[in-house]
């Protein structure tokens, strides 16, 4: 019975997360059109312009989201992204996140 109660537990726990993701849904297209912003060092395919920031194309999103809040907050630092993050909200952070995440890269070999 307690194992039973734990399983429900565990679905319940899955379907309220679930929901709670589609609630705060991103928008790749909406993300691209933000990411305008961003293209004198990122460029809108994502790669780098300037060899001191990192590619953003093809980075998970939730890696994406999580530096570009923590440049919003200040527990990451870059004079550069710390400013231009002070002003997204956490719809935008989810936007561009999902813009960059869905651009696919191919990788030659040299």
């Amino acid at each position: 019975m307690a194992a039973t109660l734990r399983v429900a537990a565990v679905l319940v726990a899955a379907a309220a997360f679930c929901c709670a993701a589609q609630a705060q849904a991103q928008d790749a297209a909406a993300g691209a059109r933000k990411a305008v912003a961003c293209q004198a060092c990122r460029g809108l395919d994502g790669l780098s312009k300037m060899p001191e920031a990192p590619h953003l194309a093809g980075q998970p999103q939730l890696y994406l989201e999580r530096s570009l809040r923590a440049y919003r907050s200040g527990e990451r630092r870059n004079e550069v992204m710390g400013v231009a993050a002070k002003g997204l909200s956490d719809a935008d952070i989810r936007d561009l996140a999902a813009y960059y995440a869905a651009i696919e890269i191919n990788v030659k070999a040299p």
